[in-house]
């Protein structure tokens, strides 16, 4: 196990009834002038945008509003959000929606605090050290950015999405009931299984030694997902099923599964380069994406892969090598997405050829070192060969 510091100042709410008790209460901790920021309106239909502007006028707060979120949410809505907080001295961002309102609202909160250009924070060019603070409400499960310090931002006009963490980025507070998830679309419902099944790929995939505990949480993560993620899809108002996916999205990247290991992050790092160039659903590309880098990488890895088959998919190992237990470990997880409905390949985008290869260089200086990954360092060579293989069944 490597050595590790651990720091999560995320005050958690978990379940009915705490937006209700302690949502003014942890909104006056900061001030009364708050910025609300959401997506599409589906807060609105839902009933949840009401109760929180009602909340909030009961107890005399001013409240400014930033809707139209988008899905991979750009760099032009956060300068927006930064000018509304700087123009009317707001106090604290409340994030209402999933995890793009999340990120958006967290490069508003550090970008109000910062005299550059918000996306530096996304070239590595600063960090940001002291942000407005910041609630959420969770209306989706799949990021786990409502425990986490990391926002990932879209700049359109330079084909870019980027990632920045920092410890000033973590919400102060964050409510999550799974009834608010009970009415998400199956799409995204979808989208989120997978996304939070990649989060927690990226660090069971690790060359760290005695890590035991880290991998049997991982693998508990990844069975409680598979065996909700069915009777959720089959009946969107399952609460108790919400219930478990919620817990494991925030479960599965607040920092606790990688505490002394050595994470990867490659298929995060390929598939913010393809949503870039074509805006496709985020969960969507890693359902394209992952299944294809564990092929990949596996030589010399079977055993890890070999695990996986057995402690996840309950695949019998009687009679079958290391390696084919490894490829049917791979086999199984691309199953599940089938199963549950995830795209298969870039050509369900309408995704083909034409710019592979600038997509794979795009990729591999992403991390300014001309590799991207830790599990096995990938060039821009494994990269194309990668999403070349995302363009067949």
């Amino acid at each position: 196990m490597n050595p590790f510091r651990f720091q999560n100042p995320t005050a958690l709410y978990y379940g009915s009834g705490q937006i209700e008790q302690h949502l003014e209460t942890e909104v006056k901790k900061y001030g009364d002038r708050v910025l609300l920021v959401y997506g599409g309106g589906s807060i609105k239909s839902t009933g949840l945008y009401d109760k929180v502007l009602g909340i909030l006028g009961k107890a005399s707060i001013t409240v400014y509003e930033l809707p139209g979120i988008e899905p991979n949410p750009r760099l032009s809505s956060v300068n927006k959000g930064i000018s509304i907080c700087r123009e009317n001295q707001v106090d604290l961002i409340l994030a209402v929606g999933g995890g793009s309102v999340i990120d958006a609202a967290k490069a508003i909160a550090g970008g109000v605090k910062y005299e550059g250009n918000v996306w530096d924070f996304y070239t590595r060019r600063a960090r940001a050290e002291d942000a407005l603070p910041l609630g959420t409400i969770l209306t989706l499960s799949a990021t786990g950015s409502e425990m986490n310090g990391t926002s990932v931002i879209s700049n359109l006009e330079t084909e870019e999405k980027r990632s920045t963490s920092a410890l000033a980025l973590y919400p102060r507070f964050s409510f999550c009931d799974p009834a608010n998830t009970l009415t998400v679309p199956k799409n995204q419902t979808v989208y989120g299984i997978v996304d939070m099944m990649s989060h927690v790929f990226e660090q069971y995939f690790t060359h760290t030694e005695h890590v035991m505990l880290q991998e049997q949480m991982c693998e508990s993560l990844l069975r409680t997902i598979i065996a909700h993620a069915k009777p959720v899809l089959e009946d969107p108002a399952n609460y108790h099923g919400r219930e478990a996916l919620m817990y494991c999205s925030t479960m599965a990247l607040n920092g606790i599964i990688s505490m002394g290991v050595e994470p990867d992050w490659a298929c995060h790092a390929i598939e913010h380069v393809i949503s870039a160039y074509y805006d496709i659903p985020h969960g969507g590309g890693l359902a394209i994406v992952f299944p294809n880098w564990m092929k990949h990488v596996a030589s010399g890895k079977e055993a890890k892969f070999a695990r996986l088959a057995v402690q996840v998919f309950d695949i019998d190992a009687k009679g079958k090598s290391e390696q084919q237990l490894a490829f049917a470990g791979i086999a199984a997880v691309r199953s599940f997405f089938d199963e549950i409905g995830a795209p298969r390949t870039l050509g369900d985008y309408g995704i083909g050829e034409e710019r592979i290869e600038e997509m794979a260089a795009e990729a591999a200086k992403g991390w300014g070192a001309g590799t991207i990954g830790n599990f096995q360092k990938l060039t821009k060579s494994d990269i194309e060969s990668i999403l070349r293989m995302c363009l067949t069944k």
